[in-house]
């Protein structure tokens, strides 16, 4: 569909392509993708489910984790409804106000899934390096502060995207190249200098995600520490063992965000589809993963989900 150029500060649509150079891709990629949402879907929903049933389960790891499904959901249903009807059904219309509304709730929950991320780090650097005070230390008020914490911080770091982008003008083109609406691919549609607005959306994820990824990094030297100090081999592959799946799923999250965040900033030489492909990922795959994995490490989550299969079973 050839570009469409208008004068007005607004548009009413903007027009999604999706992966530049995989098109005719497009209904392939959806499988994956859509298998990856219905897990992430069932599983996210399952941990809230269990937690919410199981008294026992209303421990700081376990809390930390309803918010980061909590979390999860709404990050992988903002978008991937969205990118399957492109894919699957060429629906490439999206109303500008939707736009606006997808960019905050990808923005603000990306920020609030990696302080969730780095509330957890805390909750086992706790666990493991003062394990009798732990829950003096993380009361359910504290835990509760924390969360409103995080989720303020993502919602006031990000809240001034939309409406920063609401107040530019638009008169290049009313295409995205790209398979949601993320700012940097709808800044670069305004037609005037966004140098400055570049630069505040770009400090705001590389502050946040660096400084959590510094505490991360530094709650865990700490842990690991006390873990090798542990007199029992056993002890000290439990803790491991504890610690091991969150840091798996850390690295991914962190891994295909920074690679995001580096490409528009230096990654010029980056193939386009390169680049919108491995952005998915950050937005897929920590959904996609986290119930799997905790819910496949986590002793009492598995246990209480093997125990009400046999009862429907019965």
């Amino acid at each position: 569909m050839p570009p469409l150029n208008t004068s007005r500060p607004s548009p009413v649509t903007f027009l999604l392509m999706g992966i530049p150079g995989l098109e005719h891709l497009h209904a392939w990629i959806g499988i994956p993708f859509c298998s990856m949402y219905m897990v992430a879907l069932v599983g996210n929903v399952t941990i809230l489910a269990v937690v919410k049933a199981e008294r026992s389960l209303h421990q700081p790891m376990f809390l930390f984790l309803c918010m980061l499904s909590v979390t999860d959901l709404v990050l992988s249903t903002s978008t991937l409804p969205r990118m399957l009807c492109l894919f699957w059904l060429r629906v490439h219309d999206i109303a500008f106000d939707a736009c606006l509304a997808q960019m905050f709730f990808i923005h603000s929950f990306t920020a609030m899934e990696s302080g969730f991320f780095l509330a957890m780090a805390i909750d086992r650097y706790v666990a493991i390096c003062d394990p009798l005070r732990h829950a003096t230390i993380l009361t359910h008020s504290r835990i509760t502060i924390m969360g409103i914490i995080v989720v303020c911080r993502g919602v006031a770091f990000f809240s001034p995207h939309p409406i920063l982008l609401k107040q530019l003008p638009y008169c290049r083109t009313r295409i995205i190249a790209h398979t949601y609406c993320e700012f940097m691919a709808v800044v670069k549609l305004a037609c005037m200098d966004i140098s400055a607005t570049k630069s505040y959306s770009l400090s705001m994820a590389s502050i946040i995600g660096s400084c959590d990824v510094i505490l991360i990094a530094v709650s865990y030297v700490f842990i690991l520490r006390s873990v090798f100090r542990l007199p029992s081999r056993e002890a000290s592959l439990k803790a491991l063992g504890t610690c091991g799946s969150h840091v798996c799923v850390i690295l991914v999250f962190y891994s295909t965000a920074g690679f995001s965040i580096f490409t528009h900033r230096f990654g010029k030489n980056v193939p386009a589809h390169v680049h919108i492909f491995i952005a998915n990922m950050y937005l897929l795959i920590p959904p996609f993963l986290n119930p799997i994995v905790y819910r496949v490490r986590t002793k009492k989550i598995r246990e209480h989900v093997l125990k009400v299969l046999r009862v429907k079973a019965a």
